[in-house]
């Protein structure tokens, strides 16, 4: 007996919400950031007025839930970091190795909330598709392969934005650098990175609207956390490019506009973290 026909939505080659008829009857939904985040599908049964959710285990929920406790704290931190490297470099209060200690310290937590967030998606119970509408949990990776979901590609270009950013915070240590070489060691980078977490944003928001243009769910918990990210990347890429020294005279495009525009957008970081602790199963 052959599997039942599914419907398949999402953004290009993008598959972000399948909708089937199981053996059993009725209707079974997988979609794909609830169910890698909350570990969730929605089943609706013959004859049942209201939608019902078939979890995960207990063992795959556990899982999900330390993995976004740990993601979200990270970004928390991170982004708390950012805004008072931001705020030591507006008003003056400390030297450029103080505020560039402090950027670095909050690097180094977006890096971690970056790499967890990949686990996220590596390790969150699977659908079987077309069966009865249940999600099965394998064991434990550090790492795949997957650029066919969106879920995978948008956390790996976050990550890989997390680890440019990287380059640029290390680089923002070295002394003595001409005007060319602090553009293109640690102003590009920072713009590269920039770039990475607007693409990983657009990327969520075609795993939630199930397209490819942003949608507005205010209803949502998961689109408002995209929302609030995808924020703070554009003010980090207008503080990137306020960032710009100029050649001729040596000075940023707008050290004032580069500095609040970090501080607002690590803020919008912060804000998402808190609010991805209540995206949990």
């Amino acid at each position: 007996m052959g599997q039942p026909e599914q419907h398949a939505e999402g953004a290009g080659p993008f598959a972000t919400r399948l909708t089937w008829h199981p053996p059993g009857g009725g209707t079974a939904v997988w979609e794909s950031r609830p169910a890698r985040r909350r570990g969730v599908i929605a089943v609706r049964r013959p004859g049942a007025p209201t939608v019902r959710h078939a979890r995960a285990d207990e063992a795959g929920l556990g899982r999900l839930r330390r993995l976004n406790a740990v993601a979200a704290t990270a970004f928390v931190i991170g982004g708390a970091l950012f805004a008072i490297g931001a705020g030591i470099a507006q008003f003056g209060s400390g030297d450029a190795t103080t505020c560039a200690s402090v950027y670095f310290a909050g690097g180094l937590f977006f890096n971690t909330g970056g790499y967890v967030s990949l686990l996220q998606v590596v390790n969150a119970p699977r659908h079987e598709p077309g069966g009865e509408g249940r999600l099965v949990t394998h064991g434990w990776r550090w790492w795949s392969y997957e650029p066919g979901r969106a879920d995978w590609l948008g956390a790996f270009v976050l990550f890989a934005g997390t680890l440019v950013f990287a380059v640029d915070l290390l680089d923002s240590f070295l002394q003595g650098l001409s005007v060319q070489q602090v553009n293109r060691l640690v102003w590009a980078p920072d713009v590269i990175g920039c770039l990475l977490f607007l693409i990983s944003g657009h990327l969520g928001f075609a795993e939630i609207c199930h397209r490819g243009r942003p949608c507005l769910r205010r209803r949502d918990l998961g689109w408002w956390i995209v929302a609030v990210n995808q924020l703070g990347s554009v003010l980090f890429m207008v503080s990137a490019i306020a960032a710009y020294t100029r050649p001729a005279t040596g000075s940023l495009v707008n050290a004032g506009l580069a500095n609040w525009a970090t501080l607002t957008g690590a803020s919008c970081f912060t804000l998402a973290g808190l609010l991805q602790h209540g995206e949990r199963p």
